[in-house]
């Protein structure tokens, strides 16, 4: 008679096989990010592998007591709910342990009010527990009527192998879907901060733009003065749009070296120049399927203008040193306080950049042509500011509102905003008066008060000047270079300060200084 036992050898190959077939099988669940999707490809590669009927996930409860049972055919909604301690699944639960049922041998461990609700019969059944990383049980793994005989050790040692790779693909996902919880919540939290606050003519056309080009891809080109709001509008744009819950990476071009813009815009490799110790992506990659801000656009350089447009042109990108073309999918916004139509005629940035970024332009008034928006701002900022510093908010005189609107406020939003910050912290009254308004400048010219580390002596008078000769044009640029060299005259040549008094970034007067071919002081 011809033994028929299986030898080591065949089951050692057959255990090969299998493992290569899980193996397989964990790296296309780890390739699967939605939950329902992945446990139903965990179903029908158990009942392959096992050669079983059917095979459900379930996944624990705890605080409820219930075990839910996915994919359960005939079940509506695809899900079964038990009790924790019913039936073999809950006996796997409660010891962690394997179980091997037949239901002719032992009929009274199947659960058959289930059976009933999925008018299904169980003739055999196998059960392994499910534990994450950390050994904590969180459910079970089921197959059911093994098409012939009965599930035997083999199949039970492939299923705790299959099991512990469903675990991890798993907790991936849910991981995952925490992960995009969190990130919804933070976006959610970000787009309730960001307010365009007014009522003024021209900011109820500008909301009303931004709500019809937010949700597409259209380029949208930003305009207007320093502290105008340019990088809250795009942050609207970008919350208001199917983007939201993706990356909004805002890039000062200002700020960049020349010599490192394509490296800051576009990622570099290990190597590409000295100080590259390692590979490093640019901030189209960082912002792909979110929104990316070229703020002070027009401080780029000829050079790295053409490398920008080949990106925007073609969606795709080489990093510095690179080779491989990599795909890109960020939205981009562009913004700017210079007249970019007049660079492109004095061949200081490329027309066909120019045409390219806009397709939509946005211009943003300047905060002395938004009338009452004024004081909604100063209310707005000052209500925020008090109840950081714990603090009763005080009340605005009806001279010192009159006060707030006759000035022309150089420094826009930025500047009013700084003021009501100042007011907030060292003002101790329950009413403002206009000796409490420190503005940097006051519409004759001098400064009406001081800010915290300054002197207190205003700019100095200067006699009345005939209207100059010349175009508009150059009477604003000698306009100008006067107001920076006033305060930098008060300062005594300290530039931070002077910035300060003039409402802008130290790196933005240098700039605005070498515009007006204005020497720096000694």
């Amino acid at each position: 008679m011809q033994d028929t036992t299986p030898s080591q050898g065949d089951r050692d190959r057959r255990r090969i096989r299998r493992l290569e077939a899980v193996l397989d099988i964990a790296g296309r669940w780890n390739r699967t990010h939605q939950l329902e999707p992945l446990l139903t490809q965990m179903a029908e590669a158990a009942t392959r592998l096992l050669e079983a009927d059917r095979a459900s996930i379930f996944l624990w409860d705890k605080p409820n007591k219930l075990l839910l049972g996915r994919p359960a055919l005939g079940i509506e909604q695809d899900e079964l709910r038990i009790p924790d301690d019913r039936g073999v699944v809950g006996r796997v639960v409660q010891t962690g342990r394997p179980l091997r049922v037949d239901a002719e041998t032992e009929p009274e461990v199947v659960d058959h009010h289930v059976d009933a609700q999925l008018q299904y019969k169980t003739n055999t059944l196998l059960c392994v527990p499910l534990r994450g990383g950390t050994g904590e049980l969180f459910g079970a793994f089921e197959v059911i009527n093994k098409r012939s005989g009965t599930f035997t050790d083999e199949d039970e040692t492939a299923l705790v192998e299959l099991a512990a790779h469903a675990a991890i693909a798993l907790e991936n996902v849910q991981d995952r879907r925490k992960l995009l919880s969190a990130n919804r919540q933070l976006a959610q939290q970000a787009a309730d901060r960001v307010r365009l606050i007014g009522n003024s003519p021209t900011i109820e056309a500008l909301r009303s733009t931004v709500r019809r080009v937010a949700d597409t891809d259209l380029a949208v080109l930003l305009l207007g003065e320093n502290g105008t709001g340019k990088e809250v509008v795009a942050s609207l744009i970008h919350y208001m749009s199917r983007r939201r819950d993706r990356p909004l990476i805002a890039v000062n071009c200002a700020a960049i070296p020349d010599t490192l813009a394509g490296s800051e815009l576009f990622g570099h490799e290990k190597g590409a120049f000295t100080d590259a110790v390692e590979s490093r992506q640019g901030k189209f990659e960082l912002a792909d399927g979110g929104t990316l801000l070229l703020d002070e656009i027009g401080e780029l350089s000829l050079g790295n203008q053409a490398k920008l447009l080949r990106v925007l042109e073609e969606k795709t990108l080489v990093r510095v040193g690179g080779s491989m073309t990599i795909q890109t999918d960020a939205r981009v916004l562009a913004a700017s306080n210079q007249d970019l139509a007049e660079m492109v005629l004095r061949k200081r940035f490329r027309e066909d950049l120019y045409f390219r970024l806009n397709v939509v332009t946005l211009e943003l008034p300047p905060l002395r042509e938004r009338g009452a928006d004024v004081l909604l701002l100063a209310e707005h900022f000052l209500d925020d500011f008090c109840r950081r510093a714990r603090r009763r908010v005080p009340k605005f005189t009806a001279e010192a509102k009159r006060r707030l609107t006759g000035h022309p406020w150089p420094g826009n939003v930025r500047e009013l905003r700084n003021m009501m910050e100042r007011l907030a912290y060292l003002s101790v009254e329950e009413k403002i008066d206009p000796d409490d308004l420190a503005f940097i400048l006051s519409p004759r010219g001098g400064a009406t008060g001081a800010t915290v580390g300054l002197s207190n002596r205003a700019l100095p008078d200067k006699p009345a000047v005939a209207p100059p000769e010349g175009s508009l044009t150059d009477a604003t640029t000698r306009f100008q270079a006067e107001y920076i060299r006033r305060a930098i005259e008060q300062s005594a040549g300290n530039m931070s300060r002077a910035a300060e008094l003039l409402g802008l970034h130290r790196s933005n007067l240098y700039r605005k200084m070498r515009q007006l071919d204005m020497q720096e002081p000694e």
